[in-house]
């Protein structure tokens, strides 16, 4: 499948197709590089899944924890800053992973070997016109 956003006003409509047509899944590994839009549309995701807080990114938390109105969790990492796998280890990856819960990975290429066999691998790139390509 593949999505193209050309500017952010298409933004809401793009994350709501990627929801639709990803139906099931609940991990999902973003790649692309720095400042392509991962971030931004994971933003746009949590907004229609209903979470309450301000989605930032966890580049030094690792990994940030919201709650929908639903009372539901979303997890959202950011491996950017992993250095060695023990340290997915230490705080309990496993857990988020392997839980009936959104998870949200930006820069999964740093505990590519950890990653679930069934995560939908997501990329992101930007095109020539500067609108980006979601492909997954």
């Amino acid at each position: 499948m593949n999505l193209i956003i050309r500017n952010l006003d298409e933004l809401p409509k793009a994350a709501e197709d990627f929801l639709s047509k990803t139906s099931g899944k609940r991990q999902f590994a973003f790649y692309g590089s720095m400042g392509v839009g991962k971030t931004t549309f994971i933003k746009e995701i949590c907004r229609q899944l209903g979470v309450v807080e301000v989605v930032t990114s966890p580049t030094f938390a690792i990994v940030n924890e919201y709650h929908t109105a639903e009372n539901q969790m979303v997890y959202h990492f950011d491996f950017y800053r992993i250095n060695k796998l023990e340290e997915l280890f230490d705080f309990g990856y496993e857990d988020y992973l392997y839980s009936s819960n959104y998870c949200f990975i930006e820069w999964p290429e740093k505990g590519e070997e950890l990653l679930p066999e069934h995560i939908l691998r997501v990329k992101f790139s930007e095109n020539p016109d500067g609108s980006r390509n979601v492909e997954f």
